[in-house]
């Protein structure tokens, strides 16, 4: 099913059909290039296939990279393009310029006017590659825009910023080369352009507003959604597949209840009131434990049907403290709980757990507790982007998830070869008996490594582990960065330099995903880069397996690019979680019978063998927890598909903001029904029926009601309904207003764009 030489023989004779027009198009000047890709516009346009484009559409993106970047694409790296053209995944190992595989198949696809998406990881890296690729897309006449958290971009080569905006300057007075050619434009205009950068999260919650807009003015994606390509794609696809987007607002006060539970439970006896399995991320009190929160409640029963909200608060307060630990899975800032994604390691401002987890939260950490919300709109990261007509993807780390790709996306996964030969060498692990044992010997190995001269990047399963390193190496007098969610801020500039002679890094997960470490350090100095080689390259030291394999393989793949030297190696102990939780008892039982002492480890393929059989239990694990609330999903993502269509039949008719706000405020109650349906039927499974066909059934009942009381509504309210509509004819709005709104927008700056809307700068709108 996930072939792999009958695509590569295919596309590597395409690579060399490519290469034929390599001098045809060098002897042509700029202007001769941009005819040819005005011609093959033209030609997409007449109706002749992508497919049929290809090998010249590949060849003037290669050239144009070639003049503009000075960068030339590898075959590899076509054969790479072809992969994401054909709609699947490339595994590409990591220094094999991704971002630039990329250019190519955008450009084909872009060809046919409907809109590509890039998707990446974070918006440093959508404004990154916009601007970077972008001076390709512009030298071939196709527009370019990002979408951030709160502003949008247009590419412009013809934008003077160090005329127009002073407030990019940084703090030794020169400008921003990447700011140079940003024109800011609305986020309509950026989606409006032939190539849109953006994060999956700005992608997720424009298609959720613009379903939640009372104008076809007010929604900014184009319809449909044509082709996508996702950038770290296992990270975007699976590891954050768990999460759903949501747009919610406050809703009724709980935050004393909250402030109550978290006093009860932290009177509690773990073991003994309530019970932690950390295997199914699950906590169940006891009756001891029931009893005991009656008694400081004073209440009989805590489950009567009166209580039925205490039980939520006492429920979600035992999540907060049975599973979530400060400085691992989140950290407090400023006041406020701020995520840590497990996956990345870096902080997820303005996300919050769902469910009044996070108030649980913020109420044992003692900082403000938050109202909990009411939700508006919803989707799953999994169907969102099963809307596209096409879909593809890139990571380093993909076979290890390939079920998951062809079951979920219906996605292939192409391993691609390296343009030079992967020189990296993959050391058996070491597993020690307790944490204090694997710390010494991870000091003593980095102090080594450090005074050989050999760069080291050590990688941390948390902000605490990074800290408590950090700590140990500094007894020792070992000199060293460290990088974590709490000074990402510093991040380049320490990524820059951990290339270099002698430099150690302890960083979390942070660093183990689209980060380049460039040996000598940057910018290159050749000198210091050989010597760095002749050293053996970038070591890299685990000091923990993660529990999916793919983390692990994108840390050891920091080591080892373009063919440079490089090793890895991973200590563990039989107290690390993984082990602990998945695997301990058989290796501490070999050890036990092995007698080993604290400080001396067991190297062997057998144990390294247990650890990965741990990974994939865990990972079959969390494949069993995304498709389980992927089917819970699907069912009310046809409702979602019908309404919000329904939806969009009334706006475009023009129908007034009554059918639409009632019919909002019917699809938000039904969203909350679901949730509580959600609940509810997992306690049927108790009864020997199975939760889902309970949930399938029981949804669909709910759906036609909902329907019924909207037939209902507009029954009773068709006069309104139709007065409404005749003055919207009759009396249009009035224009937006050329006066300016002094105090409403009091404080904007001169060149960001009009708070009104307009797109327009805010010195040429309201500001004039």
């Amino acid at each position: 099913m996930f072939s792999l030489f009958d695509p590569l023989k295919k596309y590597r004779a395409k690579a060399a059909r490519i290469g034929e027009f390599e001098p045809e198009l060098k002897v042509l000047d700029d202007s001769g290039m941009r005819a040819e890709s005005l011609a093959l516009r033209a030609r997409a346009a007449a109706g002749e296939s992508l497919d049929d484009l290809l090998p010249r559409a590949f060849a003037l993106v290669r050239e144009a990279a070639r003049r503009v970047l000075r960068q030339r694409h590898y075959d590899v790296q076509l054969i790479g393009g072809m992969a994401l053209h054909d709609g699947k995944i490339a595994e590409m190992v990591t220094g094999e310029g991704k971002t630039l595989v990329a250019t190519a198949p955008a450009y084909l696809n872009a060809l046919s006017g409907r809109g590509v998406h890039v998707v990446t990881a974070n918006d440093y890296l959508a404004k990154r590659d916009m601007v970077w690729m972008g001076q390709i897309y512009a030298f071939l006449g196709l527009s370019v825009a990002c979408i951030s958290h709160d502003r949008a971009y247009l590419y412009d080569p013809s934008f003077d910023a160090k005329v127009e905006a002073d407030r990019e300057r940084d703090t030794t007075g020169s400008f921003l080369v990447q700011e140079d050619f940003l024109r800011p434009i609305s986020r309509r205009e950026a989606y409006e352009a032939d190539i849109t950068y953006g994060t999956n999260h700005e992608f997720g919650f424009d298609y959720l507003r613009d379903n939640l807009a009372y104008s076809k003015d007010g929604q900014v994606q184009r319809r449909g959604h044509h082709y996508a390509i996702i950038d770290e794609v296992d990270s975007i696809l699976i590891d954050e597949a768990r999460t759903p987007l949501i747009i919610s607002a406050p809703d009724a006060e709980s935050s004393e209840y909250y402030k109550t539970f978290a006093r009860i439970v932290a009177s509690l006896s773990r073991g003994t009131d309530y019970l932690v399995d950390e295997k199914m991320k699950a906590v169940d009190i006891t009756q001891d434990g029931i009893d005991r929160v009656e008694q400081m409640l004073g209440i009989p029963d805590i489950y009567a049907p009166e209580h039925s909200r205490l039980v939520h608060y006492m429920q979600e307060t035992l999540r907060a403290y049975g599973l979530f630990t400060l400085d691992k899975d989140y950290v407090v800032k400023a006041g406020e709980i701020v995520i840590v994604d497990q996956f990345t390691g870096r902080l997820m401002h303005g996300r919050r757990f769902s469910g009044g987890l996070h108030q649980a939260i913020e109420a044992k950490e003692g900082v403000k507790v938050q109202q909990e919300s009411r939700t508006y709109a919803e989707v799953s990261i999994q169907n969102y982007f099963r809307m596209y007509k096409k879909l593809a993807g890139m990571t380093g780390t993909a076979q290890t998830s390939a079920e998951e790709f062809d079951k979920v996306y219906k996605l292939e996964v192409v391993t691609i070869p390296t343009n030079h030969p992967l020189l990296r060498k993959s050391m058996v692990d070491l597993i020690y008996k307790s944490l204090d044992g694997k710390f010494k010997a991870v000091v003593q190995e980095i102090k080594k490594k450090h005074e050989a001269g050999q760069p080291v990047l050590v990688g941390t399963a948390s902000i605490e582990k990074n800290e408590l390193l950090s700590r140990l190496l500094s007894l020792e007098g070992v000199p060293h960065e460290m990088l974590n969610a709490k000074n990402h801020e510093r991040e380049g500039a320490i990524i820059a330099q951990a290339g270099k002679r002698g430099a150690v890094t302890v960083a979390t997960n942070m660093a183990g995903r689209g980060v380049d470490i460039i040996l000598g350090g940057n910018p290159v100095d050749p000198v210091e880069a050989e010597a760095v080689r002749a050293l053996g390259g970038l070591y890299v030291l685990g000091t923990e397996r993660h529990d999916a394999r793919r983390i692990d393989n994108q840390l050891r793949g920091r080591a080892g690019r373009q063919g440079d030297p490089g090793s890895s190696q991973f200590f563990m102990s039989l107290e690390d979680d993984l082990l602990r939780v998945f695997g301990g008892d058989r290796l501490k039982g070999m050890m036990e019978r092995m007698d080993m002492p604290e400080d001396m480890p067991i190297e062997s393929r057998v144990v390294s063998k247990v650890i990965e059989q741990a990974q994939t239990k865990v990972e079959g694990f969390n494949f069993d927890s995304r498709k389980h609330l992927l089917e819970y999903d699907d069912v009310i993502n046809k409702q979602r598909s019908a309404v919000y269509a329904k939806r969009q039949a009334l706006l475009e008719s023009g129908a007034p903001g009554q059918v639409l706000a009632a019919l909002d405020m019917l699809w938000m109650t039904h969203l909350e029904d679901m949730e509580s349906l959600r609940d509810s039927v997992r306690l049927r499974a108790y009864g020997q029926r199975d939760p889902l066909i309970e949930y399938r059934r029981e949804a669909h009942l709910f759906y036609q009601a909902m329907l019924v009381r909207l037939e209902d509504w507009m029954k009773e309210n068709e006069e309104r309904i139709k007065e409404a509509a005749a003055n919207s004819v009759s009396n249009p709005p009035p224009p937006v207003s050329k006066v300016p709104a002094t105090k409403e927008y009091e404080g904007t700056n001169r060149n960001d764009p009009c708070p009104c809307g307009s797109g327009k700068k805010y010195k040429k709108c309201h500001g004039a």
